[in-house]
C-alpha cells in the first residue's frame, strides 16, 4: 500500500510520551485518532522513536499507510485543521514502499536548552530547565568532546533498560552559549532511554562542581549511579531525523 512520511513538531508538555497508552493523551494516539478520520477508517502510525513525556519535538518522523486518501501534500493542510494546536505537521510526502520511520533511520539530533538568567523566562519556560547556578562552560565542552564516538553507554542510560547492547555512536556533543541559553546538542546513531537527559545532567554536574569523575571514567564503570543527574523533559527536544537518502 502507498506509505507516506510524515513530519511533525510538538510541545510535550501536555501529553504522556510519544507511544500510544491506554486512557492517557499520546502523540501518537492523538495522531491515529485524526487520521482515522480523514480516512474513515483505523490508521497506524510508526514513529522514528518514543519520546518520554514532557519532552518536545521540531522534527519527529512518523509513517503510515492508506490504502486510499487524499494526496500526500493534503495531509498537511487537512491535520492542521483539525489537531489541537500542541501538534503541527511540518511536511508530508510518499515514500518507498520499504521506507520505515524508525528502522530506517541513519542519524537522530537532539537539543536540550537550559535557560541561565537569574529569573525564569514565562515564554520559553515550558521548553527550557531553568538552572541559574554558575557554570564552567568550557570544562562542559572539553568533558562533551570523551562522549563523542563508539563508546558503551550504560553509565548513561536508565537502569531499568531491559536492552542489553548498550553500545552507540554519538557523532556530535557540543555546547552553545545563545545569550541566557544554554544548548547542547547531541546526535548519534541511536539513543537509550533518557540518555540524553544524564549526558547533559552530567555535563551540568561536572561543570558546577558537583561531580568529579571525568567522562572516560563514567563511561568505563559501566554503573548509572557514577554519571550525574537526569536532567528535566521539558527542556529536550527531538531535533532532527535523517534517512539515507538524504
Amino acid at each position: 500500500m502507498p506509505k507516506i512520511k510524515l513530519v511533525i513538531s510538538y510541545d510535550g508538555t501536555d501529553f504522556h510520551g510519544f507511544a500510544r497508552q491506554p486512557g492517557l493523551r499520546t502523540v501518537q494516539g492523538v495522531l491515529e485518532e485524526h487520521l482515522a478520520k480523514i480516512h474513515n477508517t483505523p490508521v497506524e502510525v510508526f514513529g522514528s522513536g518514543r519520546t518520554d513525556a514532557g519532552v518536545h519535538a521540531v522534527g519527529q518522523v512518523v509513517h503510515f499507510e492508506r490504502e486510499v486518501g487524499p494526496p500526500a501534500e493534503r495531509y498537511v493542510y487537512l491535520l492542521r485543521r483539525s489537531l489541537p494546536p500542541d501538534i503541527v505537521p511540518v511536511s508530508a510526502e510518499e515514500v518507498a514502499v520499504d521506507f520505515h520511520a524508525r528502522f530506517s533511520v541513519r542519524r537522530k539530533t537532539y537539543r536540550y536548552t537550559i535557560q541561565r538568567a537569574n529569573v525564569p523566562d514565562i515564554f520559553t519556560y515550558r521548553f527550557t530547565w531553568h538552572e541559574p547556578r554558575p557554570m564552567d562552560v568550557e570544562l562542559m565542552r572539553r568533558a562533551a568532546r570523551d562522549l563523542v564516538g563508539e563508546h558503551d553507554f550504560t553509565s548513561f542510560c536508565a537502569s531499568t533498560t531491559p536492552i542489553e547492547d548498550k553500545r552507540r555512536t554519538l557523532y556530535q556533543v557540543d555546547v552553545t552559549e545563545r545569550g541566557s541559553y544554554l544548548d547542547i546538542t547531541c546526535s548519534g546513531n541511536g539513543f537509550l532511554q533518557y540518555m540524553v537527559r544524564i549526558i547533559v545532567g552530567t555535563l551540568v554536574d561536572l561543570g558546577e562542581g558537583r561531580l568529579r569523575h571525568s567522562i572516560p571514567e563514567i563511561l568505563s564503570a559501566r554503573d548509572r549511579a557514577q554519571a550525574g543527574r537526569t536532567a528535566p523533559a521539558r527542556g529536550l527536544s527531538l531535533w532532527k531525523v535523517d534517512y539515507e537518502a538524504e
